[in-house]
């Protein structure tokens, strides 16, 4: 049994002698008290040799003098029977029966730091709910008192367990066991005190940063506070956890250097304080010059994680047996593995660093019409107040809200601004896209964040708007699917907002959001019928195979149609809006560019999706849908709009129906499509009182 002294003598020969003589031992607290005691008295006895003879002499002598257990235990102050009794290895406990024991004592550990979290939770909960007077004050308390209860009867079974194997003795094996998993301990203690610290101040930090530059409300504040407090309640959980086993190692086998893992304890604390400290004040000093302040705890949480792992290789070295044994599968596991959460984690993050430009958009001068919705049919009705009716078309805004975004994301902002700004619309249509949560593409999975932004957006114009969905705003892995979405959409929907026109009620039918908007005269006639139609996304037959507009949305569309045309007495004009263009677009294209007479041209071009992912001239659906075919029997729908093929942007008639594709805001989605401009616009609808219509394609470029 080989064992570290406090002190080690000068004289390593010594040293090897006494560790040649406790080899064989089984491990206990005497023994081990005694063997730098035994070494200590050695040296003292061969230094008082080497006063009468050189030192091979002394060191030979000393050897023949005290070349037995017993002997040198006397030596050191030890009786003969103390030395038999540190031999007798048949009470010392095996690896096996090690093994098992710590196993029990590990679970009953986990259980304790697993309730004392849960327990911790409650009582925060309990204390919010008490200081705001809430019902749920007293089913807290309670359930606060079943966690401690738990986490104390899980206590109380492991101090028994430790009373009963006080001063056991272990085999070889069973102590190089125990010997790892105190040096295994005691770095993840050290390194959790370090996690707990730098999670509590991150987590302040952007919680409060979250409210005071996300211009969230309290209660805002308060639910994101407890749905992400697992940030602090893990390192809780690893801090107990590893502190109650590190305890229970150290009452089994001591620390090579006790007093010097003390000082590091301590060390470690004070070191995490003062630079989180230093952190926070210079957050707070800086933060009127930087976008998004909750940024520099970001940045500063991997400056610490190296600073930790700087210390853990050097200075933790002397308070362990062993400091680290590099096991590279483990270690690529380990990295593969929080390499993947931390990305997930980040690519998941809500991110307002567009706010500041959000905040100081101001109310762009536009005219003032009635709106009202209808709880029972989801249909809202805008009245005019003049006569002519404005309406802005615009698509494929992708949005990323990361901060890789950023830069693209202020772009596409300030040109939708600039669009509305220049046009003064009615009302604004986004044909789908607004998003883009597609990953390392824009470093962000998240598609809440750019909604509500877009949203506040919108709100700050108080201009009303409405929207399709597109393939990519609610992407597989999105943080948010269709029916969270919906519900986000719903919360800032036209009863909060004032302006965006969402419907609470949808009808029973394919799509995300299927909804009509009736613009009536100021005489209250019927003048044209605004539909939203979801193109879907993917029909999940493989990568980037498009959905369609199914039977039922169309049979729905005919519906209304019918109803408006009963309720007018005559066929309402009517517009269609979606994301994925229908496959007449691509048949018309190509007549158009085969020289048909049977396609009139009114403006742009579709050069095809211009080096993308499919390189077609017109990226719609393999499916054909019966949209079109039933727009035209109806003979209601004089237009179809649509976006998704950024670079395509002209306006075709198509026996008798115009076909126009939106100028696309995107500066994100397509490779190297931020450096292009040609495509970048809008289009303004003019709707006259007799239902007539105009048309204008508005190319940024053009106003700036």
């Amino acid at each position: 049994m080989k064992k570290k002294t406090d002190k080690p003598r000068p004289n390593h020969k010594i040293k090897a002698f006494v560790d040649l003589m406790f080899d064989e031992i089984p491990y206990s607290p005497e023994a081990s008290e005694a063997q730098p005691k035994i070494e200590k008295a050695l040296g003292e006895q061969y230094d008082a040799l080497c006063q009468e003879h050189n030192e091979g002499e002394a060191l030979d002598l000393l050897l023949s003098e005290y070349g037995s257990l017993s002997k040198i235990a006397q030596l050191a102050g030890y009786t003969g029977e103390q030395a038999l009794a540190w031999r007798n290895a048949g009470d010392a406990a095996d690896l096996k029966t090690t093994k098992k024991l710590m196993r029990k004592q590990r679970r009953r550990t986990y259980m304790a730091a697993l309730f004392s979290m849960f327990a911790f939770t409650e009582l925060i909960w309990m204390i919010y709910n008490a200081v705001n007077l809430n019902a749920e004050f007293f089913f807290v308390t309670g359930m606060c008192a079943v966690f401690v209860l738990l986490a104390l009867r899980r206590i109380r079974n492991l101090i028994k367990t430790e009373r009963e194997n006080r001063d056991a003795k272990y085999d070889n094996a069973a102590f190089s066991y125990l010997r790892a998993l105190s040096d295994q301990y005691t770095k993840r203690l050290f390194n959790s005190v370090a996690l707990l610290i730098g999670a509590a101040f991150v987590f302040i930090g952007s919680e409060l940063s979250f409210y005071v530059f996300g211009n969230s409300k309290s209660a805002e504040l308060a639910e994101n506070f407890f749905s992400n407090m697992i940030m602090v309640e893990i390192p809780l959980f690893l801090l107990v956890k590893n502190l109650t086993l590190h305890r229970l190692i150290q009452k089994r086998i001591a620390l090579p250097e006790l007093k010097k893992a003390k000082k590091y304890g301590i060390f470690i604390t004070i070191l995490s304080l003062v630079f989180w400290v230093d952190v926070t004040l210079f957050t707070v000093i800086a933060s009127r010059t930087i976008s998004y302040p909750g940024n520099i705890f970001l940045a500063a949480g991997f400056v610490f994680a190296a600073i930790i792992l700087l210390l853990d290789l050097t200075v933790r070295r002397s308070i362990a047996f062993r400091n680290l044994v590099f096991n590279p599968r483990r270690f690529a596991v380990v990295t593969a593995a929080v390499l993947l959460c931390s990305g997930f984690t980040l690519l998941n993050r809500d991110t307002w660093y567009t706010q500041s430009y959000i905040n100081s958009v101001p109310v762009v001068e536009h005219n003032t019409h009635k709106i009202e919705y209808n709880d029972d049919t989801g249909v809202y009705t805008v009245t005019a107040s003049t006569e002519d009716f404005k309406i802005l078309h615009l698509t494929d805004i992708h949005i990323g809200g990361s901060l890789y975004s950023y830069n693209k994301d202020m772009k596409a902002l300030k040109a939708c601004f600039t669009e509305i700004e220049h046009t003064h619309p009615d009302l604004v249509i986004v044909t789908g896209d607004l998003c883009f949560p597609l990953g390392i593409m824009s470093m962000s999975l998240n598609n809440s964040a750019p909604v509500q932004q877009f949203a506040a957006f919108m709100r700050n114009t108080g201009i009303p708007w409405a929207f399709t969905y597109g393939n990519h705003d609610t992407e597989t892995l999105s943080t948010l699917n269709k029916t969270e979405l919906n519900e986000v959409y719903k919360s800032l929907s036209f009863k909060t907002s004032g302006n965006l026109l969402y419907p609470y009620v949808q009808p029973d039918i394919m799509g995300r959001n299927n909804q009509l908007i009736e613009l009536r005269n100021s005489d209250g006639s019927m003048n044209t019928g605004l539909f939203l139609i979801d193109s879907n996304a993917y029909t999940g037959e493989g990568i980037n195979v498009y959905d369609y507009i199914h039977d039922d949305q169309v049979d729905w569309y005919a519906g209304e149609v019918e109803r408006m045309n009963a309720e007018a007495g005559h066929t309402v004009n009517s517009m269609v809006f979606f994301h994925i263009p229908l496959q007449e677009y691509k048949t018309a294209t190509e007549l158009y560019n085969a020289g048909s007479d049977e396609v009139r041209y009114f403006f742009g071009e579709n050069p095809g999706d211009h080096g993308g992912i499919t390189n077609d001239l017109v990226c719609c659906s393999d499916y054909p849908s019966k949209m079109f075919d039933t727009a035209l029997e109806l003979g209601s729908t004089t237009g179809f709009f649509c976006g998704h093929d950024h670079y395509n942007n002209a306006s075709l008639e198509y026996k008798g129906i115009r076909l126009t594709y939106g100028m696309s805001i995107d500066y994100l989605a397509m490779p190297g499509i931020a450096k292009e401009t040609k495509q970048r616009g809008a289009e303004l609808i003019t709707i006259h009182s007799d239902s007539t219509w105009d048309l204008e394609q508005i190319p940024l470029t053009s106003i700036t």
